[in-house]
């Protein structure tokens, strides 16, 4: 490991502080080195979901890179309004083995186009190398803020501000000559490394841009580029300097921020300056936070699991907000490389966007994973648009690859034009709606949607002689990668688990909406899909005659395992022997071709079937492994420990993401409509808390185990209604206090407790 990485853990495992299970607390680690990190994607991420900036060092100069989620280059890919952007014509050249022109029509633009694409912002430089060398970076998760010490007593602190547009920067211990240099993407220059493909990321020359001005005011800098379509955008930095300080701050506007707000990132750094000062901005900002780290904590004997998991939270709270685009492929921290990022920084809705948000909901962050829902909900029309030209039908489907705006961009057309992918994005306005128990949302934008796809679903099947119902052609991703045995003539697991698990919850939501009619056409339809296709060991295949035999990254075949749970250790002896078989098999054939990801998902895959010591030993791997000193997950195995053959770096953010919710399972599961506490840990650990937790029914949970046995369960209800705990006293005796008049009906192993709205009772053991 290179020395700039070696990190310091503040808090060694021997020295663990358990915290009350009803107080949360703050995150217990930092990032801390001995210097700057020399790459950008190892450099210490700053964000607010719509800004961000990573530091870092590049030379000499201490460097940040600066970005914004909305800069993009939205530029129609020509053939996609072509009269073979039709999913009937696909499946004539699949049928008439003639892929390769499907191929040349809508995958290979994405390879050797440019755009649209996600574009990188600008860079500030400061000038460092005469303060010595780096004593300490830390990156204070509590506070979102970084600081940095030099050998001579020069210090920086800087933030991005978690609720305003901007980032703030304060050198102590410099002269009136030290000044920030703001440096473009350089749009005309090549990098003279070879352009290979869409991971490594094309050269930003390609773009085609006449290369903007930095515009030098008095204390100010300011660069504006036009990109494409009328699209500009603007990059400025404001300082003043007192008393051997540096206090300045830098924006990112858009077109479309400027036409909202009237204000260009000139002016709001020249406002800023007057109206503000480092040290109030800061004070809005940490309180922010606080409210943040408030909303839920966990603590754990393994400091390797706490440690990502805090970390994880962090990069949750700096990438995701109600009023900002999803989390794409690298949020607000594209590629510094003089590069377009890998695979364009787009929106990739096969895997990488939902995976991001499996946390957000047992974490109680429903407030920033609203950005998410939002999103979707206001490019609806665009998806049906897309559904109709595409598919053919009414009713909503969602391409697979999305720019900002939601059109699609191509690339291994199964997936990026996959006929299930809106499912998938489905359960997420349901899992929202289930754990809100928001009325309101469910009626004007769960159902809505899901019936939709639904709707959907319903005319692009056909039915056999027998009244059964397939899709003409299916997909799993990414098996059999971009061939055309990528296509396969019977549903394939993986499209009718969404498919089964789409038309279920439409009933059920029909159900909760007063639509008995709509209910029953769901249910009906329901029943002529077939079940799900099994390899001679009784675990689940790829589709009939397609068992899972070699090692791939993408668990595309188990998704009605986990997450959608139309197949649950819960439903009993059957569904059981799946699951046991499917994760033996995923075993016996090895890891070779996994990615990062693919840890995070098996980690919570072993939580879902209770085994503890598996999902930790597993998440473990993926945090050790598969993550930069500063926590990004970059896909390939970084330390040749044999647990993959898949060594390159192009960092992406759903592993660490779908890590944090492995952890999440393991502590909490809810999805069965019974809450289950401490489900999946270790057998070694004897004492573990959580705090807030949130659950299906809108239910906030604190508990604390002692030496393997749990002491203290709290439990909040927002919304009232019957809350299911499996009993977490086992044979012991617990007392209760409510903060009403409440009883609770006990059967077997199981407590059932009347909520109302707001009611709060605490368990204690006896």
């Amino acid at each position: 490991m290179k020395k700039f990485a070696i990190l310091i853990i503040l808090i060694s495992s021997s020295l663990r502080i358990y915290s009350s299970p009803t107080e949360t607390t703050l995150p217990k680690y930092n990032l801390k080195f001995s210097s700057l990190a020399s790459t950008w994607d190892e450099g210490i991420p700053l964000g607010n979901a719509m800004l961000g900036a990573l530091i870092w060092q590049k030379g000499d100069h201490l460097r940040f890179s600066l970005d914004r989620a909305d800069l993009w280059d939205l530029r129609p890919i020509a053939n996609l309004s072509k009269p073979e952007f039709n999913f009937k014509w696909v499946q004539k050249q699949v049928k008439e083995n003639n892929y390769k022109v499907v191929q040349q029509m809508f995958d290979a633009p994405y390879e050797q186009l440019p755009a649209p694409s996600k574009i990188p912002g600008a860079a500030l430089e400061f000038d460092t190398k005469g303060f010595g060398n780096v004593l300490q970076v830390q990156l204070t998760l509590a506070t979102a803020i970084c600081e940095t010490k030099w050998e001579n007593g020069t210090t920086l602190q800087t933030f991005v501000h978690a609720s305003q547009p901007g980032g703030w920067f304060k050198f102590e211990n410099v002269t009136s000559d030290f000044i920030p240099v703001l440096l473009a993407p350089e749009y005309g220059k090549t990098t003279g490394v070879k352009n290979e493909d869409s991971v490594a990321g094309q050269d930003l020359i390609r773009l085609g841009y006449e290369q903007g001005k930095i515009i030098s005011l008095p204390n100010q800098l300011t660069y504006r580029q036009k990109g494409n379509n009328g699209f500009e955008y603007e990059v400025s930095v404001s300082w003043k300097f007192a008393n051997h300080s540096l206090v300045g701050f830098w924006t990112i506007t858009s077109t479309e921020s400027e036409k909202n707000s009237h204000k260009t990132a000139g002016m709001l750094t020249q406002e800023t300056l007057k109206k503000s000062t480092f040290k109030d901005s800061f004070s809005a900002h940490t309180h922010w936070w606080s409210s943040y780290w408030m909303k839920s904590s966990i603590s754990l004997p393994d400091t390797i699991l706490e440690r990502q998991w805090d970390l994880e939270q962090y990069k949750f709270g700096s990438a995701a907000r109600a009023d900002a685009p999803p989390i794409s492929l690298q949020a607000v921290w594209t590629a510094d490389n003089g590069k377009l990022p890998p695979w364009k920084g787009d929106f990739h809705h096969d895997l990488n966007t939902q995976l991001s948000y499996w946390p957000a909901y047992s974490a109680n962050h429903l407030d920033l994973e609203e950005g998410y829902l939002n999103w979707l909900w206001k490019y609806r029309e665009t998806f049906k648009k897309y559904t109709k030209t595409y598919f053919g039908t009414s009713g909503m489907n969602v391409p697979g690859v999305t720019t900002l705006t939601g059109e699609p961009m191509g690339g291994w057309i199964q997936y990026s034009f996959g006929p299930t992918v809106g499912c998938w994005l489905s359960q997420h306005f349901y899992l929202h709606w289930i754990y809100s128990k928001d009325e309101q949302f469910l009626r004007e934008r769960a159902y809505p949607w899901i019936s939709d796809v639904a709707d959907y679903l319903d005319q692009i099947s056909v039915k056999d002689i027998n009244g059964i119902r397939k899709l003409p052609i299916s997909s799993s991703p990414e098996i059999h990668d971009n061939s055309i045995k990528a296509w396969f003539g019977q549903t394939t697991n993986y499209d009718l688990s969404f498919i089964r698990w789409t038309f279920e919850k439409a009933a059920e939501l029909a159900h909760a909406v007063g639509k008995s009619g709509e209910a029953q056409k769901w249910e009906t339809i329901l029943k002529e899909w077939p079940t799900f296709a099994l390899d001679n060991a009784g675990g689940l295949a790829f589709a009939p005659g397609e068992p899972y035999v070699e090692s791939h990254r993408h668990f595309s075949h188990l998704v009605g395992y986990h997450p959608l749970g139309v197949i649950d250790w819960s439903k009993g002896e059957k569904d059981q022997a799946i699951i046991r078989a499917t994760l033996e098999n995923l075993e016996k054939t090895g890891p070779d071709w996994w990615c990062g990801y693919t840890y995070s998902w098996l980690g919570n895959l072993y939580a879902r079937a209770f085994m503890g010591d598996k999902a930790a030993q597993t998440l473990r791997i993926f945090s050790e492994n598969f993550c930069l000193p500063n926590s990004f997950h970059v896909n390939g195995e970084q330390h040749n420990k044999g647990y993959s053959k898949m060594k390159y770096r192009p960092f992406t953010l759903e592993g660490n993401f779908a890590f944090a919710a492995g952890v999440q399972e393991m502590l909490i599961q809810s999805h069965t409509g019974i809450i289950h506490l401490f489900p999946a840990i270790p057998k070694a650990w004897q004492d573990a808390n959580f705090t807030s937790l949130r659950t299906v029914g809108a239910f906030l949970i604190s508990a604390q185990q002692k030496k393997g046995d749990v002491v203290t369960v709290t439990i909040r209800s927002e919304k009232g209604g019957v809350c299911k705990l499996k009993n977490p006293f086992k044979d012991f005796n617990f007392n209760a206090k409510y903060s009403w008049k409440g009883k609770i009906d006990k059967t077997n192993d199981l407590l059932s407790i009347e909520f109302p709205k707001n009611g709060i009772l605490t368990l204690t053991r006896e």
